[in-house]
């Protein structure tokens, strides 16, 4: 076993310590600083080829870590449950874990604070469905359409079903599916840049202040080269078009896969519905609620699976690109991972949002999957329906599960270390507490960021479906914040101090994720929600369409209007379907012709309005986005002005500086 450890330095005799808190700032920090050197040196090249990293690989060594020293401030103060709605002590984190681990937490920090507005908006925007949750002209109708029988929905329902028995699902769905979610989906685009733009200001007042400002990553590692050999010389900047051919090539294919799965999940919902009505005969109508619930569990179950495959993939991918430096070998990294987890997360997601539903034809001539089970449709009372029920056990599964699980592997493994090796020297006490300690990896922060690069996903992307997600988000921040804090100090061993001025990469992800945010949620507004339907209704073909009229409500007549008519005498075995004797005709929604079941005159205007909403929503959100960018400046005029005086400063001492006289 090899345990390396760095001495502190040593006081200067005759030099003032200044302040004591100062003073040891300045000793941590410099600490931290010699387990940069250290690390960079040991994980060099040798003359054999040989990294420390490789010789533990070989099990020459056993580990190489740096230990933990002068860590019970933050223990203290930070590390604990107790501290939960308390200030992080970013300057502290700084000099114990460097610049990297603190720009984490203090991006973390302003991400749930910035999510405090947005969670209770979204929270509004939920409660203000509760006001009309008896009063909604449209839910009075569902409720009271006892005459209207809506055509059997699948394989696993073959009877007629009265369309007032989804009352309570039509009560539930008009609680996030209203008038306020354009003006949340808008407002949420708004979030997103204004929370960018402050964070890259806080950035810029916090580099400033370490003096990192003008720092050079690059310059840095070549000047730890030469400490490690004085004949270091740079890598220089290689690129192949073939193997960024096959990079992109074997990319694709993982993104194929990614669908694929989103296609095994309809295949396993299709069996599923029929399984659960054979097997389970008792939930009748609720099957379908089963079907959805189900399903959402065995989507995160593959997103466990995929993770690990997406990883793995994503590592092998970024070597054999073959990245000059380890900054750049993480970003790459960062872009693939990222884009592989983004189609596991998100593909069901855009199904049920975009597909669900509208591929499987109508009554009396149905899209069955292999000619044998017909594809499942959307929920009793709309797709909205299924999109906040997938939305919401996925969510609230990671940020409860995955919350636990993060905290309790760590915490497990690290007792079960313990018991296995207890200490015997007591002078080498402190370096098996730190043995015993879980260990670390080169990624070990780029997953705690990849997480919340998901869960902002989830917060932004879809969040019309689910208004919800800030605040469920926000939740999950504040117990995350200090789950990671106790992780790295009390569980695990010392990650390698490194110097950072920003996130890197994950800074145009949070923009990328920005920008499919409006996209996916003006989708969702105009294609999956019933707000469209229920404006051109309103304006086109009820009764307020040459004005409002006190003695009636505008939506008088939708729910009849909205629903298109299917005569049961077409079945194509209608013996089957129990009840059909006495009834004539069924409803089902969409807006197609009775006589010919084509498309209806309604149902093309509707598309029209459709499209003409959201690319006028895409502009207006992208426009208010790019004025938002425009209006907050990147880097405050503090922070400009103190740059500019030290370049002055510089400029100045270099032209006072004595020159050679000239010959």
């Amino acid at each position: 076993m090899s345990l390396w450890s760095i001495v502190a330095p040593r006081e200067t005799p005759g030099r003032s310590r200044g302040s004591g808190s100062s003073w040891k700032s300045l000793r941590t920090r410099a600490f931290a600083t010699r387990i940069r050197i250290v690390d960079f040196v040991l994980n060099s090249k040798m003359a054999a080829g040989d990294t420390l990293q490789d010789l533990v690989k070989d099990g020459v060594f056993e580990a190489g870590f740096p230990l933990h020293k002068g860590e019970e401030h933050l223990k203290k103060k930070w590390a604990r449950w107790r501290s939960m709605f308390q200030r992080q002590p970013i300057s502290d984190i700084r000099d114990y874990f460097g610049e990297k681990v603190a720009l984490y937490f203090a991006w973390l920090g302003w991400y749930t604070y910035m999510l405090v507005p947005a969670a209770v908006i979204g929270l509004i925007v939920f409660l203000s469905g509760f006001s009309q949750f008896e009063a909604s002209q449209i839910s009075k109708e569902i409720c009271k359409a006892h005459d209207i029988y809506m055509c059997p929905r699948g394989d696993h329902n073959r009877r007629f079903q009265r369309l007032s028995d989804t009352c309570a699902y039509a009560k539930l769905t008009h609680l996030f599916d209203n008038e306020g979610t354009v003006l949340f989906a808008i407002f949420m685009a708004l979030w997103a840049t204004v929370f960018l733009e402050l964070w890259k200001r806080e950035r810029a007042r916090v580099v400033l202040q370490w003096e990192l400002y003008g720092w050079d990553e690059d310059q840095e590692e070549m000047a730890l080269g030469l400490i490690s050999c004085p004949d270091h010389q740079p890598q220089l900047h290689q690129h192949s078009y073939l193997r960024s051919t096959v990079i992109l090539l074997l990319s694709l294919l993982m993104i194929c896969l990614m669908i694929g799965m989103a296609h095994v999940l309809v295949v396993y919902r299709v069996l599923a519905a029929a399984l659960f009505n054979s097997a389970l005969p008792f939930l009748g109508e609720q099957v379908t609620t089963a079907v959805v619930v189900s399903g959402a569990l065995v989507h995160y179950v593959i997103i466990l699976i995929m993770t690990k495959i997406n990883k793995y993939v994503a590592l092998k991918l970024c070597d054999f690109e073959k990245p000059r430096t380890f900054s750049e070998r993480e970003s790459k990294f960062t872009i693939k991972f990222f884009t592989l987890q983004f189609f596991a997360h998100f593909s069901s997601l855009i199904y049920i949002a975009f597909i669900l539903g509208r591929i499987n034809g109508h009554p009396g001539k149905t899209v069955r999957l292999a000619g044998l089970w017909k594809l499942e449709e959307c929920h009793l009372s709309g797709c909205m329906m299924d999109l906040f029920v997938q939305m919401a056990i996925i969510m609230g599964l990671k940020q409860t599960l995955s919350n636990c699980v993060e905290y309790l592997k760590p915490w497990l493994a690290h007792k079960c270390r313990s018991l296995r090796a207890p200490s015997q020297d007591p002078e080498l006490g402190h370096w098996q507490r730190n043995y015993r300690l879980n260990p670390v990896y080169t990624f070990s922060l780029f997953n705690e960021f990849m997480e919340m690069m998901i869960q902002y996903g989830f917060t932004t992307i879809f969040v019309a479906a689910f208004p919800l997600a800030p605040l469920l988000a926000l939740f999950s921040n504040l117990v995350e914040i200090r789950l990671d804090a106790i992780k790295m100090v009390r569980l695990q061993r010392r990650l390698v101090p490194r110097k950072a001025k920003d996130i890197g990469t994950w800074l145009q992800v949070l923009e990328i994720i920005g920008v499919l945010a409006v996209i996916a949620n003006g989708m969702v507004i105009a294609f999956t929600s019933e707000f469209i339907p229920r404006v051109v209704y309103k304006y086109r073909y009820g009764p307020c369409r040459r004005g409002a009229q006190s003695e009636v409500d505008c939506f008088t007549g939708y729910v009849n209007h909205s629903l298109s008519v299917f005569y049961t005498k077409d079945f194509q075995d209608p013996a089957k379907i129990e009840g059909w004797e006495n009834v004539t005709e069924c409803r089902y929604r969409d807006y197609f012709s009775a006589q010919d079941s084509n498309f209806s005159e309604q149902q093309w205007f509707l598309l029209a309005i459709r499209l003409a909403f959201l690319i006028l929503f895409e502009h207006v959100a992208l426009c208010i986005k790019l004025i938002a960018a425009w209006f907050v400046p990147d880097v405050p005029q503090s922070v400009k002005n103190e740059v500019l005086k030290k370049k002055y400063q510089r400029l100045e001492e270099k032209s006072c500086s004595p020159k050679s006289t000239d010959v």
